[in-house]
């Protein structure tokens, strides 16, 4: 939606807002309106985040019924979701909201007891937020708000906010989990399964006669995943001897071969967590949280399926092994070793209470990634390589907030504050295990800061509230570099600043209850994407090819309606929506219409998303015992204008399917025994700008199916045993990398 449109429809929205209550009126008595606010999921749980749009909560009665291995999964049927896990333990689980695609990371807000575990670093694959910061076996409930209506959230709230709660102790007891998974994996040269296990477990203590209270958890994690790349032959022209080989594979929907493939991913992964807290007599509360997480990732084991006419194994070289297969003459490189390291802390500090009248809150975080070690080699045969140091990259973050009600009117006000950071040195180095003989090779570095203030009036109106609210943020980008080995450039510093309205109105029509909510959001680059420059090899300029320092912040209008009618055993809600981004900010790849070949973040005029879900619950409606959580979304995501490469305009816009649809199915057979069956859903994306890359193979964004489902037995009043199998069908689905194949998982957990 554009501007004008939407300070239009802001301003109708404030007009009506004084008629609707009288609509209203005429069905029931003011004095009997309903405060209840419109959520999805669960309601045994106010909502951790301020419901305006469409909002969702998940607990117990969700989780029990999903083959949790990570944390994220604990979403995985939420409407209009999608999480890009590519295997279990996989660190660059993207979340995707609606029609923020799987590699915009900068666009979701998410939130760990209240604490930003975001990594706005970056924005794309490899930025996803810290979900191990929690075990799945310690969440209490999962909610989520799609798209940015309130003032309380920054700009990265774009596409929406996550808000995981963990279990708070209560009394003096005890936790744990245990967890075995398997997946048989077929595909080219792998026929083979990867496992693992995870081992999980907590204390809680919960004073009698005093405030204090405390809660120690530990996890502890390994699988193998399979190899997320497949290498390619590249035909070759150039003069010399090829060696006549067999072992590749022909694939149809491939331009050349395959030959071989990146090793499966080895993950030990080992985490801690201590959370202590304090509550006054005087309604005070103050709360502290240390995290340690320590993961390492070893790809030790490459393959060639290249074999010359001796039997030999032929491996790859950098510059590539001269093969000559089903008579053409190929290369064959790119398959490389590698391993990584790196241990990661959080240290929050929470306090809460009531002042004069003033519900106050304020929280304090760091997050540091104290060591970060990633090694390389070269190619399968030679032992030099590239080792990559990053010095303590993390984020402050701090954010307190004022609330009291006056009357009709709710009265919130607040601050909130960050600061990101990065620093990387990659180093050359004669032997890629050991690191030796390292030779300096290049550095980035960069900071970026918002400092933001907000205000927020929820005004009732008896049968409606009416909510109006602003938020100014200002924004810093600094001390950003880049060097190859000679002196450090400096980019320049750059300083912006930007106001956000929203506006919200929900109020119930008859038998319906009506929410709409407008709002803009701005969110600003991050140092990935100003500070990712290169430079040119044998010069001392910055390639202006590969960076652009001066980005635009990209800005959006959106626009919600969210309508939800009762019936005695279900319920409906249908949620409209539209999102216009101005200078929406795309990692993009390729020749712009005027023949400059790029690789960078670069804005785009505007884009525009819009679509529709329909979300059905039911409880007990055809069989007692049988729960149904469904939903079904179409989106119409398009670049309407991009100046830089016309030709992709009106085409659909990467990686966001136009259908999608989430559901799971429960049944308790017994109060002890139930069963469950869930589903994933998503048509075929684009897998590039211009809409000319699409397949249904690997390298591609496709279409994908999965069927899961889950068997559990109370063996006792505190512990269970379940039998789980996800991708039950077995579907072959890419985004770019391999996704699992059918998976099994058997658990035992124990909660008092």
């Amino acid at each position: 939606m554009k501007t004008k449109s939407c300070t239009a429809l802001l301003i109708a929205l404030m007009n009506c807002g004084s008629t609707l209550p009288l609509i209203a009126y005429a069905e029931t008595n003011a004095a009997d309106a309903p405060k209840e606010v419109i959520v999805v999921g669960q309601k045994n749980a106010p909502i951790t985040v301020v419901p305006r749009g469409l909002s969702v909560s998940l607990g117990h009665d969700q989780f029990d019924a999903i083959n949790a291995v990570n944390v994220e999964d604990l979403m995985k049927y939420a409407p209009n979701f999608y999480v890009r896990k590519r295997f279990v333990g996989d660190d660059n689980a993207v979340v995707a909201l609606r029609g923020a695609n799987t590699v915009q990371s900068a666009r979701t807000l998410v939130l760990v007891d209240g604490y930003v575990v975001s990594n706005f670093l970056g924005n794309r694959y490899d930025y996803a937020p810290k979900w191990n910061v929690v075990g799945p076996a310690e969440v209490r409930q999962f909610d989520i708000v799609y798209v940015p209506y309130s003032a309380r959230y920054g700009g990265n709230s774009m596409g929406g906010v996550v808000s995981i709660t963990t279990e708070a102790p209560k009394k003096n007891d005890m936790y744990g989990s245990v967890q075995a998974f398997t997946m048989p994996f077929k595909e080219y040269g792998f026929d083979e399964s990867f496992s693992g296990y995870s081992v999980e477990g907590g204390l809680n203590y919960k004073a009698r006669e005093s405030g204090w209270s405390a809660r120690a958890s530990f996890r502890h994690f390994e699988n193998t995943g399979q190899s997320m790349t497949y290498n390619l032959l590249t035909k070759s022209s150039a003069p010399g001897t090829y060696t006549p080989v067999t072992g590749a594979y022909v694939d149809d929907s491939l331009a050349t071969p395959v030959f071989g493939a990146a090793s499966p991913v080895d993950v030990v992964q080992d985490q801690a967590r201590l959370r202590v807290g304090y509550a006054w007599d005087n309604g005070w509360k103050a709360d502290a949280l240390v995290m340690l997480w320590q993961t390492a990732q070893d790809l030790n084991d490459p393959r060639s399926w290249l074999v010359d006419a001796a039997g030999s194994t032929v491996l790859p070289t950098a510059a590539g092994a001269k093969v000559r297969f089903s008579g053409v003459n190929y290369t064959a490189k790119g398959v490389t070793y590698s391993g990584m390291d790196r241990l990661e802390t959080l240290m929050g500090l929470r306090l809460s209470g009531n002042w004069q009248g003033w519900d106050i809150t304020g929280n304090l975080s760091h997050y540091d990634i104290g060591k970060w070690d990633n090694r390389t080699s070269l190619d399968m045969v030679s032992a030099g390589g590239q080792r990559t140091l990053y010095n303590h990259p993390g984020w402050w973050t701090f954010d307190g907030t004022i609330e009291q009600t006056f009357g009709r009117h709710d009265l919130a006000f607040g601050v909130t504050s960050n600061l990101y950071q990065t620093d990387a040195s990659t180093y050359n180095t004669s032997n890629w295990r050991t690191a030796a003989d390292p030779v300096f090779a290049s550095r980035t570095m960069g900071k970026t800061s918002i400092t933001g203030i907000f205000a927020e009036d929820a005004i009732d109106l008896g049968r409606a509230v009416l909510t109006l609210g602003g938020r100014y943020d200002d924004w810093r980008a600094f001390d950003g570099g880049i060097s190859n080995g000679g002196a450090l450039q400096y980019y320049p510093d750059r300083h912006d600043s930007a106001f956000s309205p929203k506006a919200s109105l929900q109020g119930d029509v008859g038998p319906y209850n009506l929410q709409l909510s407008l709002g803009t959001a701005t969110r600003f680059p991050t140092v990935g994407e100003l500070f990712q420059g290169k430079i040119n090899a044998g010069q001392t300029e910055i390639d202006p090819t590969s960076f652009d320092p001066n980005l635009k912040p990209e800005v959006s209008h959106d626009i919600s309606l969210i309508a939800r009618r009762r019936f005695d055993r279900l319920t409906l809600t249908a949620s409209l929506f539209d999102q216009s981004i101005d200078d929406a900010i795309f990692s993009y790849q390729g020749i712009l219409d005027d023949g400059t070949v790029v690789s960078r973040y670069q804005n785009i005029d505007r884009m525009n998303q819009s679509g529709v879900e329909l979300i059905f619950e039911s409880r007990d409606l055809l069989i007692d015992g049988l729960t149904i959580e469904a939903s079904g979304s179409w989106m119409d995501a398009r670049t309407d204008k991009n100046s830089t490469a016309p030709s992709s305009e009106g085409v659909q816009f990467p990686r966001i399917p136009k259908w999608r649809s989430n559901g799971n199915l429960r049944y308790a057979f017994t109060p002890k025994l139930k069963a469950s069956i869930g589903w994933r859903y998503g048509s075929r994306p684009n897998s590039d700008l211009f809409g000319l890359v699409r397949g249904d193979a690997y390298g591609y964004q496709t279409e994908y199916f999965f069927l899961d489902t889950r068997i559990s037995y109370d063996l006792t009043k505190a512990t269970q045993i379940s039998l789980g199998i996800d991708n039950l069908n077995n579907d072959q689905a890419y985004v770019s990398h391999p996704m699992p194949q059918r998976s099994f998982m058997l658990e035992l957990k124990y909660r008092n």
